[in-house]
């Protein structure tokens, strides 16, 4: 939409923050901002801007001659202190990019330049506590589309707005840059809205526009996105195949693709050395990828393709099934417009649904107030942990060191053996958020190991940790900003926020990984040792203590013991056992931290789970009890069902048939049911061919096909056939369907020699029965009668 110059006129309002910009300017760094507001779009500019970096007063003495000659750059001592406990001055330039150069000089010339990669954007927020809400204050100027506000007052502020949402998805040929139709799905305050821009005329429904050219289709689809004004771009896999299709095209074209607002084109990075994966940012708006939030949000599918999905979550999909769906659709653009752009509508309504089934937008919208990060930049723990650590350190007196450089590796969660067998009356005693109990108990934290090894602090004042270490009692800053985020949480459950709780715990638990990450400034193998080592030592001795009381551990997983109540009479006895456990071993933790440490344990152990059966398999070829993997039978009547880890149930790449024969046959194990007919039943139904529709294994290709040299796993020898079988060629990233012939691997939807049965029975079957069969003392091959005893 043209611009149009307003009248000037105070605000003071709340908004979210959109996207965030810098650029170089002559005149200083300039930073650009866009908020979602009750008033409407802000767009705000802050002039002027310096950017920061931080050298140690001696490194600035020596590098004195290289700093004063850079025109525009300045140095000024600070009341800060590094790591090493000296003080620090600010080096301060006119220009990012030249920051970013006199960084890189200094680096040469031996220097340790901190902080020097936090653009000013980033740090302009941040020094604020501005993370997703914000205060503005000052004089808005109507720029047509939004209100325009320079140099305004920010400060941070709790708001969670309603945001308009557009779904969009294309259609396209197999092949070269040919659009057929793109569908919006449109929802917000006003309502929703149904369009489907379409190439050439033929679709009879009301909502589809007909255009002569792709040109005007993207055109159409362009101007609808400027006049709806939304906040948030969302779809399936819409950034790395919609959207950078559309990229494309419009480059074809000679055609800008102004998808952002104020009419800002798209700024791509790209996120490997192949080009495959690439973020887009959109000046103004968000762009979400419903793939990449469900998997940040910690949501688990078999497959995230999103027939998969939303017959998962909505119990209904797509309007076309099937591998021919390329061909099908490129038969509907040329027989039948009004059923394609049928289905291009239903996708983008199956994505707005599935947005709302899971409240993904509200859970973006709570991670980002809670890390500061933007709504569509999704993983970047690391920079969360700088955002929420950053300003406190720098308020505390400190600024950041550089990563150590030093990878040795720290242990990881601790794993008792387990003890294989078929157990009546499992429970399972878990510690609540075990790692960030552990950050707070024992005050582990970056500035807190450096008092602690800075020897200026007396011994009292500190705490030992490992291998000498030694963190400092008062003064560290993680254990609060943990203790603070626990409080929100607890708040967000009384509450009822879901996402907000969720975001916070994915946050809290994400700390420990980012210390133990060598790309992270506060990493110190130490730190990541000093929770894990604790970690093991409080899953030993809470093994002896509960053996001491007369149970048996069977098995234990980082912040999990599982305790076999042999004794149990029934259900009630054992649960009261598991209550009894949780009471004493709690009160006997407090107690023996206070003795030891002298210090107050929030360490917190929960009876989580009874299984009334359950079964620690071996490692398969050997009598050794084997690590996460389990089974067991939880609830009773209605209730009950079969839980799974790490077994072939819950693996995407067994096919149905083995997934579907693991449920049945355990379930019939663990109820004492029969299950020598079903068994034998369902091997000779394989062999007589009556289930082939559950042969098809699933597994995704994680390089390029022709990075496939020496070792050419199935799923690959597979995908290889595709473009002789008239398939789409695959990429990286997708998922391979095949079956296994007496030719070998064979695409699913292209097989042409006869399924090789004996495979399916000998790899699928018999070690599904023989992971329960052995204990139970007997076989596979002894039920069905397929081995010949020659002795």
């Amino acid at each position: 939409m043209p611009s149009v110059q307003g009248a000037q006129r105070d605000l003071d309002c709340e908004g979210f923050l959109l996207s965030r910009h810098w650029r170089d300017t002559p005149r200083g760094i300039e930073l650009e901002f866009w908020f979602a507001s009750e008033a409407g779009p802000l767009r705000v500019l802050v002039q002027g801007e310096r950017s920061v970096l931080f050298l140690s007063a001696r490194e600035t003495a020596q590098q004195q001659a290289l700093l004063e000659s850079w025109p525009g750059v300045n140095c000024r001592p600070l009341a800060l202190r590094d790591f090493s406990m000296g003080q620090v001055t600010g080096v301060y330039s006119d220009s990012y990019r030249q920051a970013r150069e006199l960084a890189d000089q200094l680096r040469a010339r031996g220097a340790t330049p901190l902080e020097a990669d936090i653009n000013p954007a980033d740090r302009f927020l941040m020094e604020r506590f501005i993370a997703g809400g914000a205060r503005l204050r000052g004089a808005a100027v109507s720029r047509g589309d939004h209100l325009q506000l320079l140099n305004p007052a920010l400060r941070p502020a709790a708001c969670r707005p309603v945001l308009k949402q557009v779904s969009f998805d294309i259609e396209t040929a197999l092949e070269g840059l040919q659009l057929y139709s793109i569908a919006v799905h449109a929802s917000g305050p006003e309502g929703e809205q149904r369009r489907v821009f379409m190439l050439g005329a033929g679709a009879e429904a009301d909502y589809v526009a007909a255009f002569p050219t792709q040109a005007a289709v993207l055109r159409a689809f362009l101007d609808f996105v400027a006049v709806y004004d939304p906040d948030v771009l969302i779809g399936w896999n819409v950034v790395n195949f919609d959207t950078w299709y559309l990229q494309r095209l419009a480059d074809q074209l000679g055609l800008p693709l102004r998808l952002g607002r104020g009419g800002a084109t798209v700024h791509w990075r790209e996120l490997d050395a192949e080009g495959e994966r690439r973020t887009a940012r959109l000046p103004g708006r968000a762009l979400l990828d419903g793939i990449e939030l469900l998997r940040a949000a910690f949501y688990r599918f078999e497959s995230f393709s999103l027939e998969a999905v939303a017959r998962e979550l909505l119990g209904e999909g797509k309007l076309l099934h099937g591998a021919d769906r390329g061909a099908e659709i490129t038969r509907l653009f040329q027989q039948d417009k009004t059923r394609l752009a049928a289905y291009n509508l239903r996708d983008c309504e199956l994505v707005s649904a599935i947005f709302s089934k899971t409240r993904l937008l509200e859970f973006a919208l709570a991670r980002s107030a809670m890390t500061g990060l933007n709504l569509d930049r999704l993983g970047g723990s690391v920079a969360s942990f700088d955002n929420l650590y950053l300003p406190r350190l720098h308020r505390a007196g400190y600024v950041a060191p550089t990563a150590s450089g030093d990878l040795a590796g720290s242990p990881g969660g601790f794993v008792l053996d387990s003890q294989p067998g078929i157990y009546d009356h499992v429970l399972v005693l878990d510690f609540k958020s075990l790692y960030p109990s552990i950050i707070r108990t024992f005050a582990v934290d970056p500035l807190g190991l450096a008092l602690g090894m800075a020897g200026t602090l007396p011994e009292s004042a500190t705490l030992a940790g490992f291998d000498g270490t030694r963190f400092a009692r008062e003064g560290h800053i993680l254990p609060g900003l943990i203790a603070d985020l626990w409080r929100q949480r607890d708040d967000a459950r009384s509450a009822a926020d879901a996402p907000l709780a969720q975001a916070i715990k994915i946050i809290m638990n994400s700390f420990y990984g980012v210390l133990g990450t060598p790309g992270c400034r506060f990493f110190d193998p130490r730190l990541a040792s000093a929770i894990t080592r604790r970690g093991h030592e409080i899953l030993l001795r809470t093994r002896e203590r509960i053996e001491a009381s007369g149970h048996r551990v069977i098995y234990g997983d980082t912040d999990s013991v599982f305790v076999w109540i042999a004794g149990a009479a029934d259900d009630a006895s054992a649960e009261a056992a598991g209550r009894e456990l949780e009471r004493d071993l709690n009160v006997w933790w407090q107690q023996e931290i206070e003795r030891q440490f002298g210090l107050e344990s929030v360490l917190e152990l929960q009876f989580e789970t009874h299984f009334r059966r359950f079964l620690m398999p071996t490692i398969r070829g050997s009598d050794r009890g084997s690590k996460k993997r389990y089974a067991g039978l939880v609830g009773s009547g209605a209730a009950q069902q079969l839980v799974f880890k790490g077994l072939e149930n819950v693996r995407s790449d067994w096919t149905r048939l083995a997934r579907e024969f693991q449920q049945e046959l355990y379930r019939r194990v663990f109820l004492e049911l029969p299950y020598e007919d079903y068994l034998c039943g369902l091997s000779a139904a394989v062999l007589s061919g009556e289930r082939d529709s559950e042969l098809v294994y699933r597994k995704r290709l994680r390089r390029r096909l022709d990075d496939y040299q020496r070792n050419v796993p199935p799923h690959v020898q597979a995908a290889r056939l595709y473009r002789e079988r008239s398939l789409p060629l695959p990429r990286r990233g997708d998922w391979i369907e095949y079956v296994i012939t007496t030719a070998g691997p064979e695409p699913a939807a292209a097989r042409q020699a006869p399924l090789d049965y004996d495979h399916y029975v000998e790899r699928q079957l018999q070690p599904v029965a023989d992971g329960i069969l052995g204990l139970l003392g007997t076989s596979f091959d002894t039920l069905t009668g397929r081995q010949i005893d020659l002795f």
